[in-house]
């Protein structure tokens, strides 16, 4: 039986791989992409969207969302992808267009035509927070929100204490962990390490040989020369396409666990910090109303790095 997954997204270089994932999935019907503000501009993360999908055969409807976080000034991430998100190798234009219609009505009326479909967010979460605002009950609608998101417990990518889609947007995160979503959140800790691609990975990757598999080295090129400055490690970091593994196939993780999550929004300090209540001191009545509208999300905590790499390869194989 096949799978109706809602693919929500600021396209850029793992976010492509991480769309490849998903389209070549034999058991999963991709039913509509959304883009959102974040790596690149959403112009960008459209036209992006759209050339993987082709890449892939694929004529998926994309749609444009927001252009800028809630309540904030949008903050790029092209020093780490490039100006357009995917390496800047010159990609030609996608043959097909953006579809008619905004990103946030189409989160809202696929939901409501796929009840119990999996919606994987790969951004910011500006589109879905929205969605939300207009449509609450979608929350119900939805079986699983794999959210690639936040560091629990670990030190952020964009500040100490934040991990960049929660930092971009931390309202519009705060709106998603608060709603009843059944969140599953994927942080960017579990894309380091022995998850990095090293350099027998990329030589596997390569002889694959298909056009898919040498688009998703090439277009990392930018991203991992910036993943070695930014953390010391050689390789190719994916944050995306490993919380697209979570979602794909649930027995990757090797650790979960249910928490209720917050996110910072008043501290510039740790402003996108995700908080996690972990040893549940949250029932505490010093801290009830610190945690007031927090929910629970399934945290993963680890995965089986092996199998993620082995079903990587089998995308892009």
């Amino acid at each position: 039986m096949r799978r109706n997954f809602l693919i929500d997204t600021d396209t850029a270089s793992d976010d492509a791989v991480a769309l490849i994932m998903a389209l070549r999935a034999p058991d999963v019907s991709v039913r509509a992409i959304t883009t959102v503000a974040g790596n690149v501009t959403v112009e960008q993360a459209a036209r992006n969207a759209l050339y993987v999908a082709e890449l892939c055969g694929s004529d998926v409807p994309v749609y444009r969302g927001a252009a800028r976080p809630l309540w904030r000034e949008h903050a790029h991430a092209e020093w780490f992808h490039g100006q357009d998100g995917l390496g800047d190798h010159g990609y030609p234009a996608a043959a097909n267009a953006v579809a008619a219609g905004h990103a946030v009505d189409a989160i809202v009326d696929v939901v409501r035509a796929h009840p119990g479909i999996v919606l994987v967010t790969l951004g910011p979460l500006t589109n879905v927070a929205l969605a939300l605002s207009k449509a609450p009950e979608i929350a119900g609608l939805v079986g699983r929100c794999v959210v690639m998101g936040g560091n629990p417990c670990c030190e952020g990518n964009v500040t100490p204490a934040a991990e960049y889609n929660m930092w971009v947007d931390p309202e519009a995160a705060r709106v998603v962990m608060r709603s009843g979503l059944p969140v599953e959140l994927v942080g960017w800790q579990l894309c380091r390490g022995e998850a990095v691609l090293g350099e027998r990975d990329i030589e596997h990757v390569l002889s694959l040989g298909t056009p898919v598999a040498r688009f998703a080295v090439e277009c990392n090129s930018r991203a991992m020369e910036a993943y070695r400055i930014q953390t010391g490690e050689h390789g190719i970091s994916l944050p995306d396409p490993t919380a697209m593994c979570v979602a794909l196939d649930p027995a990757v993780c090797t650790s979960v666990s249910s928490h209720r999550v917050e996110i910072e929004v008043a501290s510039e300090l740790t402003r996108g910090m995700t908080v996690v209540d972990r040893l549940g001191v949250a029932e505490d009545e010093r801290n009830r109303a610190v945690w007031q509208g927090a929910r629970e999300a399934l945290v993963v905590w680890s995965i089986d790095n092996a199998r993620w790499k082995q079903r990587l390869y089998e995308a892009l194989g």
